[in-house]
């Protein structure tokens, strides 16, 4: 077994390092690379039953090997500690079985041991301190090395494998980082090319949108932002904060709808040490907090009447004082407000102060609902659909034919119903797509003739010439995303012709 001399075996070690630095500098598959590494090892010792153990959680499983079946290397797993491989692990150091057969450390889990093989050597796989993994091999009748040139050349190769394979892993994640961001960064890049900021769209109702916020971002004047539900209100104070003078200071929001009427004045206000059984300190309120910055009321058209009155006086005089305190406290506060109601019904029907309304109308932004923003609706499912993908690691494909349920389906709930559609769709959907009749149970409303009388247009039949005629243009221009052209074409007319009906309906 030892009969080679000194000098040969020298040469022998040399050969077999300078094959496995080769293998492992010039290829792209880890662990053919291994493998390959793994062969020139056993044919130039003479070692057999060559393995490398990736650690994982403390659990070694076979990464690299030679001579072990699929069944072979699921069993020869071992945890931190156990058997000889474990123990090289757990201690970063050589373990040496002399005799396999009669030494209980050695487990023999792969079921390799034959009365040819004699010893078992087991190497830890060290990169910066940390173990990455185990070598091991058996030594045979044949094996033409002793045991300490044996762990020599055993200790130098787990080095060169430990490097390859924590630089491997370092690569893969890098990789996987510039994946998450490559796609965050179109995502970002998307909403900035088919959006204003963070919303999306770039229908001619949107556009309009976007010129109003543009024209009074940098101003100090008061906004009204008016839509449904879920139509993004919230996004368009927060575009309008964002491109203001104020944009370094705070945006402070507030859902007045969300909080009681006797809440709703500390919260907006402030109030003092003791003011009422739980104010156990002072607390600032929202028009304190958004001193210098923007301050974005919601849902303001739900605030009692004695709050209108304390409102009005801020909006009018810039002060207030908290509640339970006397102390006048100044703010210079940019306000933006939304509501989905009808404050001009709400004033006629005494339900809302005029002075405050024309308070806070001073700029009126209005949102048009998502039915009738036509080719956004497939901007926004794409945008969501993909980050949602993104979030929960699945590929769904929607089909044509879903997509144009989609486009026709009114949206009620207007945006916020199509982000949750969407991700119902990606966690109840596959690769192989969402079809239409797919859609008939994700979109229930689809079958609510109710609901359908109610947000899409009145049968033909009820209808005068004039208001076929603009629903027909209406309809044209939403499918062509607005594209006055395309929109003339398919209802067979010319471009000055459309222009002329567009500027007459005020479209």
């Amino acid at each position: 077994m030892f009969g080679q001399c000194e000098q040969c075996l020298t040469h022998k070690e040399l050969k077999v390092l300078y094959d496995i630095a080769s293998l492992i500098s010039d290829s792209r598959d880890i662990k053919k690379s291994l493998e390959k590494s793994l062969l020139a090892l056993k044919n130039s010792l003479q070692l057999e039953n060559c393995v490398i153990y990736k650690l994982d959680d403390e659990n070694l499983s076979v990464f690299a090997s030679l001579g072990f079946s699929k069944f072979q290397k699921v069993n020869s797993e071992y945890k931190l500690g156990e058997g000889a491989t474990g123990l090289a692990a757990k201690s970063m150091e050589p373990v040496v079985i002399e005799n396999i057969h009669n030494d209980i450390l050695f487990l023999n889990k792969s079921g390799n041991k034959t009365n040819h093989t004699l010893s078992y050597i087991a190497v830890p796989m060290i990169a910066e301190d940390d173990v990455i993994g185990v070598i091991g091999a058996n030594l045979t009748k044949d094996t033409e090395i002793d045991y300490e040139a044996t762990i020599r050349i055993l200790t130098i190769i787990s080095s060169l494998f430990a490097q390859y394979i924590n630089s491997y892993s370092v690569i893969e994640q890098e990789k996987e980082r510039l994946k998450e961001l490559k796609l965050y960064y179109k995502m970002e890049w998307d909403s900035k090319v088919h959006n204003f900021g963070d919303i999306i769209g770039d229908s001619p109702k949107m556009q309009n949108v976007y010129q109003v916020i543009e024209r009074i971002a940098q101003s100090d004047v008061t906004v009204l932002v008016r839509g449904e539900t879920g139509t993004g209100k919230e996004l368009v104070a927060a575009a309008i904060h964002k491109r203001s003078k104020r944009a370094e200071e705070p945006f402070i929001k507030l859902n007045c709808a969300a909080i009681t009427d006797t809440l709703l004045e500390s919260e907006l206000f402030g109030h003092e040490k003791g003011a009422f059984t739980d104010a156990k300190e002072t607390r600032k309120g929202r028009f304190e907090l958004a001193d210098g910055g923007t301050l974005f009321l919601d849902e303001i058209g739900d605030i009692s009447a004695s709050a209108q009155v304390k409102l009005l006086r801020v909006l009018q005089e810039r002060e207030f004082e908290r509640v339970g305190g006397s102390k006048t406290i100044r703010v210079n506060v940019r306000l933006v407000a939304a509501t989905n109601r009808d404050l001009e019904q709400m004033v006629k029907d005494g339900d809302f102060r005029e002075d405050l309304y024309y308070r806070l109308n001073v700029i009126p932004i209005d949102l048009p609902p998502l039915r009738k923003r036509g080719e956004d609706i497939k901007l926004l499912v794409n945008f969501f659909l993909e980050r949602s993908m993104k979030n929960h690691k699945k590929i769904v494909k929607i089909t044509d034919e879903a997509m144009d349920q989609l486009m026709s389906y009114p949206w009620p709930g207007n945006v916020r119903e199509l982000e949750n559609t969407i991700e119902r769709i990606v966690l109840m959907g596959s690769e192989d797509g969402i079809t239409a009749s797919d859609m008939m149970l994700l979109l229930p409303a689809l079958n609510n003739e109710k609901l359908i009388a109610e947000y899409c247009p009145m049968p033909m039949e009820n209808m005068t010439l004039e208001e076929i005629e603009k629903d027909a243009l209406e309809r044209a221009l939403a499918k062509s995303g607005g594209n006055q052209a395309e929109a003339a074409k398919a209802l067979g007319l010319t471009q000055r012709q459309i222009g002329y009906k567009v500027k007459k309906y005020g479209l």
